[in-house]
């Protein structure tokens, strides 16, 4: 017969599948001798069982529960519902990933009318009884029954100003027990029914609750946005009650090995005295740091670092560790992989291999691509800031900067967003239910919480920033009062930054971060492990410093015409390319000449050495046309023509479908004079800087090649002038000429084109659309209904399609080798950047892929993961 049930001795934490990660972990501290309250683990097959049998719990699991339940008994000492010697436990999820928050949790279950009564007299400790049995009581009208738990908390917010109480911990015996009275009264006008007496009843009951947790809406979407599988199901972990709540030498709290922040390789966490567990997370009371325990509990402070190390050790990673204090004693609930901000995770990676804890290898797999993302989020502009206004301080809780407008509700945040505005969730604490509002805002505000509460780590968690705990700020009907008692309404801007706790007035400019030096660690990791070169697209000098920053190994993509952007030489630009005559366009030509041989100059100054791909003029036309009548009366003048007949030349020049138009090589078919002038500018500008000892690199690359014969006559010119151009200076440079693949007829005709290329590389974004015959301007119209559909699983454009334009790609590389074994071979479009598409690229034996400036990380660090995945296939 299939087990079900496991006790906390008969597992390990490689079975995180079965018993899920808490119960893995629980099993795991417990086999190390750890301080862990006994118990057992109803498994994820459990709960897959029971959606199978209509969502409930089959005669067979319940005896199995029964049986481990009297064997913790034994134990424990202490029965389930007996009053001399009560056993309370807590019932809570845990599925094989964490899922902070997202599904449920009951404790103290096992306290009835009578339990209770006894129990305070077994205790002489009437305030905490109640105080324990008045939780249970919200908690399964809550968990259990699905009724709002904030009718409870409204009725004890009230009772407290009744009678002018500041905490939780100011509340007598007295007024827990008259708590506790009122909240069944609740109960049964909620639910129609009294609360269960029977504390087996009660476990089962509770046990169902937490299985269906699984498919409750927050657990969905926060499985979807982080792509959980939907069939693997939660464990339930059934653990003997230990006490925060029992008095002031008492207390509960949650910590990190390392800053889930920052990665600060020193204990990071929070407690509150006189508490339960879920107090900590919800953000009710503002905690105390960690370090504070010390002075309070020297020695349960000393053992809970002995412990902490221990687990870090043991899993060679930050640990998330739950805890209790029960009358002096420390007892370990819970340790987990904690999630961390993306910079956290590189910084915590990389101290690791530092430590001889981990390998490269492992630091690599460890950090996510969205990881080192994050790590480069946006900070404000320092300039900026100078001018600010600061409205409140509170906790820096997540990293980042933020601007938008003021929104009080999740579903506004979601709303917004979808209409095209930014903005910020404020709230005085956030909870389960808020989770698709926080994804969808750009920062998190709470007025109540620290640095572990529900805000705090579902935000580092998703890489937002968050500042909790501002408690010098207030919400009220609906506005935001300011530290100076400014009422802020919503739709009003704030701008909030998770790195220092400031809240602004209005918005304030951001920027990206630059590198830094875990981060350049992390990527010459992944230069020792990559296959891949990664070069950069870059255009101007400030492109290619960032890019030089994050270690780019020379440039993949110059977009010559992006150098044309620039008032002055957009419209030397819209002269040549409306010039009626050659020698109007030759003039224009010529005067464009300077401003790309300097362009040019600056790239090759910083790539001395490296490979410098300059791909010549592919403008789709109608991007440069003049638009406004102003741009049109002053060009027609410059052309010595009346403003009407440029019209029509404009009219002339405007195609039915551009991107498949006269534009890339075919313009140099059609005027060879302009390959002729970039070819002046290339190869000057080399011969210019090698005088200064900088060593160019120059490979042009000719765009959208359909035919070797269109090739030929392209190369022919551009070797012609640059023979000329070398004869001039008396210079000898080092060229290479190759074609830019982006038509589907150039890529199974590779070999052809390899015979007389120097290098080919892939521009994926064009290839994608003439592949699949959609327009990538106008394809997001409709690729939506075809994700609704299952027909595609993602953007071709953004993740390669290896079916179809993979297939392309392979059939070039391979053919191309085949008459040339050792030609470079790279990629330049959108997908140099993504993921799985590094991945394929990896796979097939292509030399390089080059990806915008600061997308270099993201591509070094998904080159070496590909070469490991690769490796291990």
């Amino acid at each position: 017969m299939e087990k079900f049930v496991y006790d906390f001795s008969e597992g390990t934490k490689d079975m995180k599948e079965l018993l899920g990660g808490k119960g893995a972990n629980l099993a795991s501290m417990k086999n190390l001798g750890l301080p862990v309250p006994d118990g057992f683990i109803i498994t994820t097959k459990a709960c897959n069982k029971y959606y199978d049998d209509a969502e409930t719990i089959s005669v067979t699991l319940e005896e199995e529960i029964y049986k481990h339940l009297t064997s913790l008994e034994q134990r424990t000492g202490k029965i389930l519902g007996d009053v001399n010697k009560p056993l309370l436990v807590s019932v809570r999820s845990g599925a094989r990933s964490s899922m902070p928050g997202m599904m449920d949790t009951i404790l103290n279950l096992g306290l009835n009318d009578e339990v209770a009564a006894s129990f305070a007299r077994i205790t002489n400790n009437e305030r905490f009884v109640y105080d324990s049995y008045r939780r249970l009581i919200m908690m399964f009208a809550d968990v259990v029954m699905g009724k709002d738990k904030s009718i409870f908390e409204e009725y004890l917010t009230t009772y407290k100003k009744e009678h002018n109480y500041e905490n939780d911990v100011e509340l007598t015996g007295d007024d827990w027990y008259k708590i506790t009275l009122k909240y069944k009264e609740m109960y049964q006008e909620l639910t129609n029914e009294e609360f269960p007496m029977d504390t087996t009843r009660q476990l089962i009951m509770a046990i169902g609750a937490v299985f269906k947790s699984w498919n409750n809406s927050r657990a969905i979407y926060y499985r979807k946005i982080n792509n959980i599988p939907d069939d693997w199901g939660t464990a339930v972990n059934i653990q003997e009650m230990v006490y925060g709540n029992k008095n002031n030498n008492s207390g509960t709290g949650v910590a990190f090995t390392r800053s889930p922040i920052n990665g600060e390789a020193k204990i990071f966490g929070e407690y509150l005295i006189n508490a339960q567990g879920e107090d900590v997370v919800a953000g009710i009371r503002t905690p105390q740091s960690i370090e504070t325990l010390k002075n309070i509990m020297p020695l349960v402070y000393e053992e809970f670092i002995s412990v902490a190390k221990k687990l870090e050790d043991y899993y060679k990673d930050m640990q998330d560790m739950e805890f209790t204090i029960e009358d002096g004693k420390l007892y370990m609930l819970q340790t987990r992989t904690g999630k961390r901000t993306g910079l956290a995770s590189v910084n915590i990676a990389t101290s690791l291999v530092r430590e001889g804890k981990i390998s490269k290898e492992e630091a690599i797999r460890r950090v996510s691509i969205d990881d080192i993302t994050q790590a480069l989020h946006k900070v404000f502009n320092a300039d900026s800031l100078k001018t600010a206004t600061i409205i409140g301080q509170g906790l820096a809780a997540s990293p980042g900067a933020a601007c938008g407008q003021i929104v009080f509700e999740a579903q506004d945040a979601i709303k917004k967003s979808k209409e095209g505005i930014k903005t910020v969730l404020v709230r005085h604490e956030t909870s389960p239910e808020d989770i698709e509002g926080m994804h969808y805002a750009e920062g998190i505000l709470t007025i109540r919480g620290g640095m572990t509460s529900h805000a705090a780590v579902v935000a580092r968690g998703m890489g937002i920033c968050c500042v909790s705990g501002c408690s010098n700020m207030d919400i009220a009907n609906n506005t935001l009062i300011t530290n100076k008692r400014e009422v802020l309404h919503e739709g009003d801007i704030i701008s909030i930054d998770g790195t220092t706790g400031n809240v602004y007035k209005g918005e304030i400019e951001l920027e990206n971060i630059s590198s830094n030096t875990s981060i350049n660690e992390l990527l010459n990791m992944c230069n020792d492990i990559k296959n891949l070169g990664v070069r950069a697209n870059a255009d101007t000098k400030k492109d290619m410093e960032i890019a030089k920053s994050f270690g780019a190994e020379g440039i993949g993509l110059v977009r010559t015409e992006h150098m044309f952007f620039e008032k002055t030489r957009i419209f030397k630009f819209r002269q040549m390319i409306l010039a009626n005559d050659k020698k109007t366009r030759l003039q224009a030509l010529v005067s464009l000449l300077p401003y790309q041989e300097k362009d040019f100059e600056e790239l090759y100054r910083l790539n001395s050495g490296l490979p410098v791909v300059i791909r010549y003029l592919d403008p789709p036309l109608h991007e440069f046309l003049p638009k406004e009548d102003y741009e049109i009366e002053e060009l027609a003048k410059a052309l010595n023509t009346t403003p009407e007949a440029l019209k029509l030349k404009i009219d002339s020049l405007k195609e039915f479908n551009p991107m498949m138009g006269h534009r890339g090589s075919r313009l140099d078919i059609t005027y060879p004079e302009i390959a002729v002038m970039q070819t002046n500018a290339v190869i000057s500008a080399a011969c210019n800087v090698k005088k200064e000892g900088i060593d160019p690199i120059v490979e042009i690359m000719l765009p959208l090649i359909m035919d070797k014969k269109e090739f030929i006559y392209i190369k022919d010119i551009v070797e012609k002038e640059i023979k000329r151009v070398l004869e001039k200076k008396g210079m000898q440079i080092n060229y290479q000429i190759g074609a830019m693949i982006e038509v589907p007829r150039a890529a199974i005709l590779a070999d052809e084109l390899a015979d007389v290329c120097d290098f080919f590389s892939f521009g994926t974004n064009d290839l994608t659309q003439l592949t699949f015959g959609f327009s990538r301007d106008d394809a997001a119209k409709f690729l939506k209904d075809y994700y609704a559909k299952n027909i595609l699983e993602k953007d071709p454009f953004m993740s390669l399609d290896t079916n179809g334009v993979g297939t392309l790609v392979k059939i070039a590389t391979k053919m191309s080798k085949s008459i040339k074994p050792n030609i470079s071979l790279g990629v330049c479009g959108e997908h140099a950047a993504d993921e799985s598409s590094i991945i394929f690229f990896d796979k097939i034996g292509l030399s390089y892929i080059s990806a915008s400036a600061y997308r270099i990380p993201v591509a070094k660090l998904a080159a070496a993961k590909a070469s490991l995945i690769n490796k291990e296939q």
